[in-house]
């Protein structure tokens, strides 16, 4: 019983955190009515936000794993703490007298987004066994309803009543403080340095061959993890790519704008119903399969968007195709480097980083190439991305598909005493 709780909780919480990132871009209106902030002054909102997010990934990661046992924290700690910061900073942006107060809170608010972003994936990674990369495509699922629902209820008062939105947000947070009961909240040995360190005895004692194999694993999970980081980073970049410019090259090939921004609305629905459809197929097909096949679709879809005509649709299909990424190649990853306990956080904050980056990145290369472009930059940058997985599909061909979480101790990645496998039980 409380376990299902807890699942819910944690879809909510996803909502809230999808709509405290969308409330920033439709309330800027008022931001400058309010401060007198010049447009890009105004954007620092959001830029706030994600670097609040960054800091809190790879803070509560730190604390999560410290050392020190008496140091770190467990998940039922490192979620409430994460809400009430989340609460307090989207209440304080409402309230702040002066744009440099409303930007600090905006970072506080960012610290309780990126612990909950973290904490809720990386439970959910491990915490449902097989049907993990299931369950990560619903909770991200949740996370485009509130990217959705949180621009539709700022038009639907008014930006200028921006304040009552992020109040009302943080009062809705405070009720999930309530649901943790359903967590687990021991902190993980550090089993996975600890394996690591019975390997580095074990090169002292063996030969000097033995010695290069460790060496050489050790250079082989690194570049693993790089790769990883890469296609996070490129593909969320495509993401914010298209949701920032979709738009702008619509019109520029002879939409209207009404037409513009309808067909972007698509795009971001189109997100979120892709993780809902692609749930039932992760529980047939390996993660690996499920984002080669999003890479190839997306990088196909991204092609066709260069034509005027079918443009719209084709944008639809890249929100379709790219839905399962972020989520799906979290127990990827758990599974091809079981010994890497900072992993998940290292390819969150890299998310993040990459939606943060996109946009002026972008920006040049369509100055030096025009709008028309916008497609085409964003079809090579997911050539990329599917050369990626395809690489990382054979450096980790030997890994198994799924990682049961009662093994993972063994395997050097202790479960995070998830809220999956008791779903359902009595207490």
């Amino acid at each position: 019983m409380f376990s299902r709780a807890a699942v819910v909780a944690s879809c909510v919480g996803f909502i809230l955190i999808g709509a405290l990132q969308a409330l920033y871009g439709p309330s800027i209106p008022a931001f400058r009515d309010e401060f007198g902030l010049s447009p890009s002054t105004a954007g620092l909102g959001l830029s706030a936000h994600f670097v609040g997010g960054v800091a809190g990934v790879l803070v509560f990661d730190r604390l999560f794993g410290h050392a020190d046992p008496a140091a770190r924290i467990g998940n039922r700690r490192l979620l409430g703490g994460s809400y009430l910061l989340m609460a307090v900073g989207a209440a304080g942006f409402a309230l702040a007298p002066t744009w440099p107060v409303a930007l600090a809170m905006a970072l506080v608010a960012g610290l309780g987004f990126g612990g909950i972003d973290y904490g809720l994936n990386q439970l959910f990674a491990v915490g449902f066994g097989r049907r993990s990369t299931a369950m990560l495509n619903i909770l991200n699922a949740h996370f485009g309803i509130g990217a959705i629902l949180g621009p539709a209820l700022i038009g639907l008062v008014g930006a200028e009543h921006y304040t009552a939105v992020f109040l009302g947000f943080a009062a809705l947070t405070l009720p999930l403080l309530l649901c943790l009961a359903g967590v687990r909240d021991e902190a993980p040995p550090r089993t996975g340095e600890a394996a690591e360190a019975d390997d580095d005895a074990g090169v002292d004692d063996a030969a000097g061959a033995d010695a290069r194999r460790a060496r050489a694993r050790s250079r082989s999970l690194a570049t693993v993890l790089g790769a990883f980081v890469l296609l996070y980073v490129l593909h969320v970049g495509i993401e914010a790519g298209v949701g920032g410019w979709e738009p702008t090259h619509l019109e520029t090939v002879g939409y209207g704008a009404t037409a513009a921004a309808s067909a972007t609305s698509v795009y971001w629905l189109m997100m979120t119903v892709g993780r809902f459809l692609v749930a039932p197929l992760a529980l047939r097909w390996p993660a690996r399969s499920i984002i080669v096949v999003s890479c190839a679709g997306m990088t196909a879809c991204l092609l066709l968007a260069a034509v005027p005509a079918l443009a719209p649709y084709a944008y639809a299909g890249v929100g379709l195709f790219i839905a399962p990424i972020f989520p799906t190649g979290l127990p990827w990853l758990n599974d091809a480097a079981p010994r890497a306990r900072r992993a998940g956080a290292l390819v969150i904050a890299a998310s993040m980083v990459g939606g943060v980056a996109a946009g002026p990145a972008l920006g040049k290369a369509i100055e030096l190439s025009g709008i028309r472009s916008v497609p085409l930059i964003l079809a090579a940058v997911s050539a990329i991305c599917l050369a990626t997985t395809s690489w990382l599909i054979r450096a980790t061909a030997t890994r198994p598909a799924h990682t049961d979480p009662r093994s993972a101790t063994t395997a050097g990645r202790p479960p995070l005493g998830g809220i999956g496998d008791r779903v359902g039980e009595k207490p």
